[in-house]
């Protein structure tokens, strides 16, 4: 089998502009969700923005695309590169803006020309047109597992020769009248801020964010010598079939992703030594994610969700568990569970940045519609 490599990441989150700006003030253990009121028409609530105003899709694909083809040193057109990525909400805000205008008392004439660059699949088209690639382009869309699938699509390709190089990711601009309003009806919303496993945890807050890779061949990345994030070992993606919005009570199908990861990477769960949990802060969540790692790791291994710095940027979010990881195994660091005070479960969770040297790392990612995603990353040893 193919061996596949990350030789590029461009982030962009509420935290900073960059992946070095986000990691330095995650490792710091700052937060960048802060109050807002985006819509009059709403009342304020934390949210992890990247500006003052909710950014746009297209904006923040074209410049996170931008930024990890420069980190891995590839020049445009790359008219092999596979294309793949995804998006929980997609062109959402768009969508709200054209019903708002069409429903308008004022009945202003809406410009109906460029409506198909809405449609779901057309973000990572765009991205595409601006790498000048003429491969394969896919857009998973798998609520907030979205980001792991994308990698998983993207190391597939790669790992079964279709080709050697890939750029996936998820980019997410969730933050509109409509997203808000349905999380609140469902009660998952935080009201002060986002506290992963801990004992007075609110719920999740919404964050605007996005990471994107370059994966390719370790025998592409070292005839170009680029510099090597670390590898992609594994993957495992399964369904609960269960309900809509609600993970299955036992965990059977989350701990099925993690059993056909370690699998799938010839690893056992003694080989890991650290999870990026999912970690969105909700009373569900958090307790049946615990439960899952309490029943497959004997010992206890360092976890962290950095949902408190960021937010929970939906479909984005495994894509920055990735990225985050990549710097843990390069930076010899983990980052903490910002915003974690006292810990409900029994586990190691890490509260503050530990300064540590880790191999092999797990990802974790379960979305609505019991969507279950984990991916496990190595260091790149030659």
């Amino acid at each position: 089998m193919i061996k596949v490599v990350v030789t590029g990441i461009g982030l962009i989150s509420s935290l900073g502009a960059s992946l070095e700006n986000s990691w330095q003030k995650l490792i710091a253990g700052e937060s960048g969700i802060k109050w807002h009121q985006p819509f009059p028409e709403l009342e304020p609530l934390p949210l992890g923005l990247i500006g003052k105003q909710p950014t746009k899709l297209t904006i923040l694909t074209e410049s996170v695309v931008a930024s990890a083809l420069k980190d891995a040193g590839l020049v445009p057109p790359l008219p092999d590169c596979a294309v793949i990525i995804g998006s929980s909400r997609s062109h959402q805000a768009s969508w709200e803006s054209l019903a708002r205008q069409m429903y308008s008392l004022e009945k202003e004439e809406e410009k109906l020309e460029n409506w198909l660059d809405t449609l779901p699949h057309m973000n990572a088209i765009a991205a595409a047109r601006q790498i000048g690639a003429n491969g394969i382009v896919l857009t998973p869309m798998a609520a907030c597992a979205t980001g792991i699938w994308a990698i998983a699509q993207a190391a597939f390709l790669v790992q079964t020769g279709q080709c050697q190089t890939a750029i996936a990711g998820a980019v997410e601009a969730p933050i509109t009248p409509l997203t808000i309003a349905g999380f609140q009806q469902m009660g998952a919303l935080a009201k002060t801020g986002a506290y992963p496993f801990d004992l007075h945890r609110e719920g999740l807050v919404l964050g605007e964010g996005a990471a994107v890779f370059v994966l390719e061949s370790a025998e592409l990345a070292r005839q170009r010598q680029a510099k090597i994030y670390g590898e992609v070992l594994g993957f495992g993606l399964t369904t609960d079939a269960y309900h809509p919005n609600q993970p299955e009570p036992q965990g059977k199908s989350a701990i099925a992703a993690v059993e056909q990861c370690l699998k799938r990477s010839c690893l056992t769960s003694a080989d890991i030594d650290y999870i990026h949990a999912h970690g969105t802060a909700t009373q569900l969540n958090d307790s049946i994610e615990s439960m899952v790692i309490q029943q497959l790791f004997t010992y206890k291994v360092a976890v962290s969700s950095t949902k408190g710095a960021t937010g929970h940027t939906l479909g984005a979010s495994g894509a920055l568990g990735i990225a985050f990881s990549l710097q843990a195994l390069q930076q010899k660091f983990i980052p903490p569970c910002v915003g974690l005070q006292k810990p409900e479960f029994d586990l190691d969770l890490v509260m503050t940045t530990r300064q540590r040297q880790i191999q092999r790392a797990l990802c974790f990612s379960f979305g609505f519609g019991g969507q279950n995603a984990v991916v496990a990353l190595g260091k790149d040893n030659g």
